[in-house]
């Protein structure tokens, strides 16, 4: 189709006024100032993102220090065959152990994703969104032991 016939369909469609183009109801012509009739008065900045993928970088690194001291608190235990305490306690550190390393892969994800989204605006909201559900699913908790209190 050529440009001229383009113009002909869109002078037609706005019965001989000047139809100007809108992508994704955004107004034609926003002005110069704040975006804010586009944006809501929304901000975003790559610096805010990394920022904030930076902190959670730093908490895994903390959870991998504090994980090294407490295997290192577990040396020299031995073995826990007939000492029902030294039994407890490796099963409460090889749970704590486990859950650590979750949060950890958790955060490694979560600052993939700030990262991403700050580097590429991953998109959309939904975008953003799906990425967090799926992080959400991915890392669920467990039930709290004991249950859930029902109607309490």
């Amino acid at each position: 189709m050529a440009w001229d016939e383009w113009e002909q369909i869109k002078a037609g469609a706005g019965d001989g006024q000047h139809v100007a183009m809108r992508l994704n109801q955004v107004p034609a012509d926003p002005g110069t100032g704040a975006p804010s009739a586009v944006t809501g008065g929304l901000q975003s900045s790559k610096k805010a993102w990394t920022t904030a993928g930076a902190g959670v970088g730093s908490l895994r690194q903390t959870i991998g220090t504090t994980l090294t001291r407490l295997e290192d608190g577990q040396s020299g235990i031995g073995s826990t065959a007939g000492c029902l305490t030294a039994a407890a306690q490796k099963e409460v550190y090889d749970s704590w152990k486990k859950y650590a390393e979750s949060v950890s892969e958790r955060c490694g994800a979560l600052q993939g994703i700030l990262n991403q989204v700050g580097r590429d605006v991953l998109t959309t909201d939904d975008g953003v969104k799906a990425e967090m559900d799926r992080l959400n699913a991915t890392y669920a908790d467990t039930d709290v032991v004991g249950g859930q209190a029902k109607g309490r």
